[in-house]
């Protein structure tokens, strides 16, 4: 029995300890937002004006990603991507992995906003386009992070707008190193003109991203 309560008190110490580190990084990464909430909005809801997109809810996993292809320079290389040179300076703002652990952790945590400003867009001519997106962003917008594609279903459709774009017209996706992005030149392609962009954005300002799993069976509703 001195084992085992041994081991029941390491454990919930671990705990502890894990969940002290967790509320101080959760901490730092709020005090880190601060400068980032000046263009992405104190909710990171977005702002057009600003040229930032609605980031709240975003997986961790994928901000990391896009602030370090911003800081190693794989992302926004191009004298035309305005708003992807001002987060490369942000980018390198962020001094150490640990901050961007942080500020990325804060970010995932903030509750999921629609950004949608486009009109014109036919979601149900969208949903036959979107297919061929589905097999990386998912069936609902959920995003892959084995291929690196983000979820889409709460992403600022004028963002997205932009974003097919500078991949079309080769502002984006061009840099070797930047795998994912490459995969996006030729995926815009398949959208052959503005109303083509239009329409697939309209389907995925529909789609609900994640689906909750569902719970265990064998339970009480109540």
């Amino acid at each position: 029995m001195g084992y085992r309560r041994v081991i029941v008190c390491f454990a919930a110490l671990a705990a502890a300890l894990a969940g002290t580190a967790r509320a101080q990084s959760m901490e730092r990464g709020k005090e880190l937002f601060a400068m980032c909430s000046h263009c992405h909005g104190q909710t990171a809801e977005g702002d057009s004006f600003a040229l930032a997109p609605s980031i709240a809810g975003l997986p961790a996993w994928y901000i990391k990603t896009q602030i370090g292809k911003f800081r190693d320079n794989e992302r926004a290389a191009h004298f035309d991507d305005i708003a992807g040179m001002r987060m490369r300076g942000m980018a390198k703002w962020l001094k150490s992995d640990a901050d961007i652990d942080s500020v990325a952790g804060y970010i995932e945590t903030l509750p999921k906003v629609k950004d949608l400003e486009l009109k014109g867009g036919d979601p149900a001519k969208g949903a036959a386009l979107y297919a061929p997106c589905s097999g990386c962003h998912g069936l609902n917008g959920e995003g892959m992070q084995a291929v690196g594609a983000p979820p889409l279903a709460n992403l600022s459709d004028w963002y997205l707008l932009t974003q097919l774009r500078n991949y079309q017209q080769g502002i984006r996706g061009r840099d070797p190193r930047d795998v994912a992005g490459a995969a996006m030149v030729p995926m815009s392609q398949i959208l052959s003109d503005e109303q083509a962009i239009k329409d697939v954005l309209a389907h995925i300002a529909t789609l609900k991203g994640a689906v909750a799993a569902a719970p265990a069976s064998g339970g009480s509703s109540e």
